[in-house]
């Protein structure tokens, strides 16, 4: 009988180290998708692990799917699963400029709970699988205009509270965190949050932003210098806090930064420039192009690229394939929970980035 339940309590320790194992190498693509309930199909989705619809938004303190186009994309999401059973769809609040009433909608306890039920009933409605919070942002200036406020702090960390109790364990709750470091010392109980949701999806992307006057690489892996904002340094800050590594997701951006009037000096990178519309990843190819006067550059201190075109003084800033492979590579090696990227229909339908992502990940 001893022997029997030796071996037993042998097999048993055997099988959760291989289960704690199997955890830790659990490694999630996570795509935010703006498009249609068409667009959707022309994407490798069996690459993704999750799909989070953007946006949804408040309207009468509720959680309101727009309009029915948003319902039937949502539906057919929804109905990728039966093919796709690693994939879970998530709803997505707010998102840049999209969260304008949360601040005060969020401010007291039953305008939390309102909301909470209302994400209950909605996600039961079209049976998706979790929510995604992308306040941008609690306590600290988002959009110029949107009300923020200290009070927002304390509030986000009730409203975590609240919907993890009235949504339940099974259910998929995670954030959009800004990865700059105003809002990791300023927006977020840490400690008190972290343990309540499945994962922090870092915005490691638009550290330098539309607002900035001076060019700069707005998604780096590292930073060059000690003032300069960085995904690693996001992760490390996190890390730090004592937040589990399997929790914290990654940003890729699938878009350029770009400024023009930037002079042709250290080939436009940390120069004066005036901000404008950006190109996406699917566009790289013919866009920067030396035909068109572009060079390519890289910064293997920021694993980062740049381009810069003399002729128009113009200054592109993003990833590409080779800066999202090393994101993707820090992700094994940090043991993280996977990398999430704005946004899917951004990325070309095939070998794009998406593929990149998954060709290191499921590389031996």
């Amino acid at each position: 009988m001893k022997q029997i339940s030796l071996i037993t309590l042998l097999f048993c320790c055997i099988l959760s180290t291989t289960t704690f194992a199997q955890k830790n190498k659990k490694f999630d693509i996570i795509a935010y998708y703006t498009g249609d309930s068409k667009l959707i199909d022309e994407y490798e989705v069996n690459k993704l692990n999750q799909i989070i619809f953007s946006f949804c938004h408040l309207k009468d303190g509720k959680l309101s799917v727009d309009s029915a186009k948003d319902s039937i994309t949502i539906k057919h999401l929804v109905s990728l699963k039966a093919k796709n059973p690693q994939l879970k769809i998530i709803l997505s609040l707010g998102g840049w400029g999209g969260c304008e009433p949360c601040s005060n909608a969020f401010s007291t306890a039953e305008g939390r709970l309102k909301f909470a039920k209302s994400v209950k009933e909605v996600s039961n409605y079209f049976k998706v699988d979790g929510l995604d919070l992308d306040w941008e942002y609690p306590a600290i200036e988002g959009l110029p205009g949107h009300l923020y406020q200290p009070a927002d702090k304390p509030n986000f960390t009730e409203l975590i509270k609240i919907l993890r109790s009235t949504l339940g364990k099974k259910y998929e709750l995670s954030f959009a965190a800004g990865g700059f470091q105003k809002y990791l010392d300023e927006s977020i109980d840490w400690h008190a949050v972290a343990p309540l949701v499945n994962r922090i999806n870092i915005m490691s992307y638009d550290l330098v932003n539309g607002y900035s006057q001076v060019t700069g690489h707005h998604t780096p892996l590292y930073s060059t210098n000690p003032n300069e904002e960085s995904t690693d340094r996001a992760v490390t800050f996190l890390l730090n806090q004592g937040i589990p590594a399997e929790k914290l997701i990654i940003g890729g951006a699938f878009y350029t930064r770009t400024w023009k009037n930037v002079e042709n000096i250290n080939n436009g990178l940390y120069q004066a420039g005036e901000h404008v519309q950006g190109v996406d990843f699917k566009n790289f190819a013919t866009t920067y192009t030396e035909a068109n006067g572009w060079k390519y550059f890289w910064d293997d201190k920021a694993k980062a690229p740049y381009w810069y075109n003399a002729q128009t003084k113009t200054f592109a800033t993003s990833d590409d394939l080779k800066s999202i492979k090393a994101k993707t590579e820090y992700v094994k090696e940090k043991k993280l929970g996977g990398i999430m990227f704005w946004e899917l229909p951004l990325d070309s339908t095939r070998n794009g980035m998406v593929n990149a992502i998954y060709e290191v990940k499921t590389a031996k």
